[in-house]
């Protein structure tokens, strides 16, 4: 059975008492990691880049189409003014001449079809880049809103890492002032546990916070003070206050 003087087991628990604050302090960056809010924001930022994403495609689509209904446009335009400066020359056969103003109404008449079609696309666009320029805004404040609950996100995990950090140099100050055997011992049990010592308190372990049976608290009277005993509920080493037994 391993051994320490009593005041040694008491300062256990002030180890202990660093170890459950760094435990808490972990839980707590994990809840900040993890946060629901943070990943719906997420979710949320991307869908919105994904719907921006499908109107600026489709405003693109449009512009291409406009381009091409434009093009159709000034080509028949070229062709029309050409065949009207040749019709207005006078040149040529009343035949030709015939044929030349029967040209001229078709595309007459096709340039008023491309017109009409050019206008209607443009209409379509200028729905499409109001979409577009909303989808925009929507991304933007989503992206905005998400940024912020990050920043907040990486200042509360500075400041707990912060808080760690030194709670692991007292940690470790602390833990250099015990006896190595008794120190292995406590690190066993902790990793073991998840509780390396507790005080016994009225017949009850701190560690597991039950009433141990008058057996348990039998073995225990007649351990010696220095004796390291244990909970045999929760395993970790009981620390026997002055009314242990009470």
């Amino acid at each position: 059975m391993a051994k320490a003087s009593p005041a040694e087991q008491l300062r256990l628990l002030d180890l202990q008492a660093l170890d459950s604050k760094m435990k808490q302090l972990d839980t707590r960056a994990r809840s900040v990691r993890e946060n629901p809010d943070l990943a719906a924001l997420a979710a949320k930022a991307a869908a919105a880049r994904t719907a921006l994403g499908a109107a600026a495609t489709e405003s693109a689509d449009i512009e291409r189409e406009l381009t091409r209904a434009e093009a159709d446009v000034a080509s028949v335009t070229a062709r029309l003014e050409r065949d009207q400066k040749h019709l207005d020359s006078g040149s040529g056969g009343s035949k030709e001449l015939t044929a030349l103003q029967s040209e001229i109404e078709s595309l007459s008449r096709r340039r008023s079809d491309l017109e009409d079609t050019e206008l209607e696309i443009m209409e379509r666009l200028e729905a499409v880049k109001a979409v577009e320029a909303e989808r925009r805004a929507e991304a933007a404040a989503a992206e905005e809103e998400l940024a912020g609950l990050e920043a907040k996100r990486d200042t509360e995990l500075a400041e707990i890492g912060a808080e760690r950090a030194e709670t692991q140099r007292q940690r470790t100050e602390l833990a250099d002032r015990f006896a190595p055997d008794l120190l292995a011992v406590y690190e066993r049990t902790l990793s073991r546990h998840g509780i390396g010592a507790a005080r016994l308190f009225h017949g009850t372990s701190e560690g597991s916070g039950m009433q141990l049976s008058p057996g348990d608290l039998a073995d225990i009277r007649k351990a010696a003070a220095d004796d390291v005993v244990f909970c045999p509920d929760s395993g970790c080493i009981l620390v026997r206050s002055e009314e242990w037994g009470s």
